[in-house]
């Protein structure tokens, strides 16, 4: 007997850490989320989603006042057309005063008309606010981390800036390395370490922040070369948080590094100047610029 397959686990493509992933088995209830799928879906998606609602909605009601030819009065156009812009003023409470519902049926349609147009402006207008009013974090991230030593020891060095160069208070940066391991029993894992930095927290962010880890004896990272990292899968992830004080809202955002984007004796090439006048100079147009130290 063959095996029904259910509708609603189809199959589910994602990119994580720069790999396609695909996922089944899992059921799609879009309908049971749908506050997370406005939150995600991309603007010109989330308008096209409300422009196709709004025409489908007044498709519906015009072929309701067409089971009454003679529901709404002075109708202009005539026909199938004018119902469906009478049910446009009515859906969005215009009500221009020149077309109007004339019989009970008619009165009967434009009143639940009225009140879906009501709640569709109260959920739209809820929706815009919280897309509106959600945090985000313009956090710079290099494109590239670097490995040289730094204090007499070989040190990986990550470089983040604050691209909208407000006070970002209390912030704080969690860094961990994530790579295929195999245990002892041979089965294939992903493991997780967390990388110490040097300083994790910055109490006042505002322009740059160049975060360090000691590649010691006791760091995940000791012994690993360019080689052994691609070959086990390995990125790190640099996660920052901090309140910004401006909105006092909580801002995290976070920047993945594949093995392939370390750069192993190289350097930042340095973004601050001082000039003769004491006055300092960020040069951001370097900041994604690294150098070789050989």
């Amino acid at each position: 007997m063959a095996v029904r397959k259910n509708p609603l686990h189809h199959p589910r493509t994602l990119t994580v850490s720069g790999r396609r992933v695909v996922t089944h088995g899992l059921p799609r209830r879009t309908w049971h989320d749908l506050y997370h799928f406005f939150m995600k879906i991309r603007w010109p998606g989330l308008f096209a989603i409300y422009a196709g609602f709004f025409g489908l909605f007044n498709l519906i009601f015009a072929a309701l006042y067409s089971v009454e030819p003679d529901g709404v009065a002075n109708l202009n156009p005539q026909g199938y057309w004018g119902r469906f812009f009478f049910s446009v003023e009515t859906l969005a409470t215009v009500g221009y005063g020149d077309m109007h519902p004339q019989t009970a049926f008619a009165h009967a349609v434009a009143s639940v008309e009225i009140f879906t147009g009501m709640m569709s402006l109260a959920v739209i207008t809820g929706m815009m606010f919280a897309r509106f009013s959600r945090p985000t974090a313009r956090i710079l991230f290099a494109r590239h981390a670097v490995i040289r030593p730094f204090d007499g020891r070989m040190t990986l060095m990550l470089r983040a800036a604050n691209e909208r160069q407000n006070v970002i208070m209390e912030a704080s940066a969690q860094l961990r390395l994530i790579r295929d391991e195999r245990t002892v029993e041979g089965y294939r894992i992903r493991r997780i370490y967390d990388l110490p930095l040097r300083r994790s927290e910055q109490p006042l962010f505002v322009f740059g922040w160049t975060l360090l880890h000691i590649i010691d004896e006791t760091s995940p990272l000791a012994g690993a070369t360019a080689e052994s990292l691609q070959a086990a899968n390995a990125y790190l992830l640099l996660t920052l948080s901090g309140t910004d004080e401006t909105t006092g809202q909580m801002l995290t955002a976070r920047h993945e590094y594949p093995a392939s984007t370390l750069r192993w004796s190289h350097s930042f090439v340095d973004i601050l100047t001082t000039s003769e006048d004491g006055v300092d100079r960020f040069d951001y147009t370097k900041f994604h610029d690294v150098e070789s130290l050989e």
